[in-house]
């Protein structure tokens, strides 16, 4: 069998990163071309799609930043947990070497993730644009007023958002700032879209999921002098009122490498302790 072709990500300043690449490099002399470690020396983003596969040594930030980069050439990630919970990364060093063989064999282990694109205009020219995979979240900033968006989708009116912000999720980031703000939990391989409203000014203001081909529109009216765009929890630009951001598909996807010895449920289960039973006494 031809030899897989990798790009790695891996940071040389986390010793527990360096650790585990260390560990990896020499168990794939022979079975795998690393072709280079894109957080040490860069990579030329066009030839991302050279690689096989993306090895990714880190946290689930390490991981986001990866599959940002990755998503239009469409590389499958395998994520490996270094950091703390990892909830996007599925294998540990062990793991990985364990299931090698199969990993790169096994495309039925292949997920695709839908990933969200944002375009941010004022005075009707283009300011700033980018990807997430987790989320586009509207934070409301310092003074700390509650901040009001106006939402549109598919050209029709929705909501008057007032509060402390919003949350566009993809069902990956749905387990991510989504949850904690009290929006649904999704299977992650579906397509659609979670709009979570960050403490509303309404008790009757629920989250709402709609179809990923859907196309919002933002426009804050109110906002605070720190009022600002976050993609995956990095911050992207400061608003300002009448501003309009656009928030739809984007067409490449996330590949991630599912670990065939747990399923998402699992992984739920384990690391948020989703549906954890309650600690009842003994008698």
């Amino acid at each position: 069998m031809t030899r897989p072709r990798l790009i790695v990500f891996a940071d040389p300043k986390r010793p527990q990163a360096a650790e585990a690449l260390e560990q990896f490099l020499a168990f794939a002399a022979g079975k795998a071309e690393v072709l280079a470690n894109c957080l040490e020396a860069g990579y030329p983003l066009e030839n991302l799609h050279q690689a096989d596969f993306a090895v990714v040594f880190g946290g689930d930030g390490t991981i986001l930043g990866a599959a940002r980069l990755l998503c239009e050439s469409e590389v499958p990630v395998i994520g490996v947990n270094v950091g703390k919970l990892g909830f996007l990364a599925e294998f540990s060093v062990k793991e990985l070497e364990r299931q090698f063989e199969r990993i790169i064999s096994d495309k039925s282990l292949i997920e695709k993730r839908m990933v969200l694109r944002y375009s941010l205009f004022r005075d009707k020219h283009s300011i700033s644009t980018g990807k997430a995979v987790n989320d586009v979240v509207f934070s409301a900033g310092a003074p700390f007023n509650m901040i009001e968006l106006k939402v549109e989708v598919d050209g029709q009116a929705l909501v008057s958002c007032i509060g402390d912000g919003m949350i566009l999720s993809t069902p990956t980031g749905s387990t991510a700032y989504n949850t904690s703000a009290g929006g649904p939990i999704l299977a992650a391989n579906l397509s659609a879209i979670v709009l979570t409203p960050v403490c509303p000014h309404s008790l009757s203001f629920r989250p709402i999921v709609i179809d990923a081909a859907s196309r919002v529109e933002i426009r804050p009216v109110k906002v605070n002098d720190n009022t600002t765009l976050l993609m995956d929890g990095h911050v992207q630009h400061r608003l300002v009122a009448n501003d309009t951001i656009v928030v739809e598909k984007n067409e490449g996807k996330f590949l991630v490498v599912n670990n065939p010895m747990r399923t998402q449920w699992d992984t739920l289960a384990s690391k948020l302790k989703w549906a954890d039973k309650p600690r009842y006494s003994t008698p």
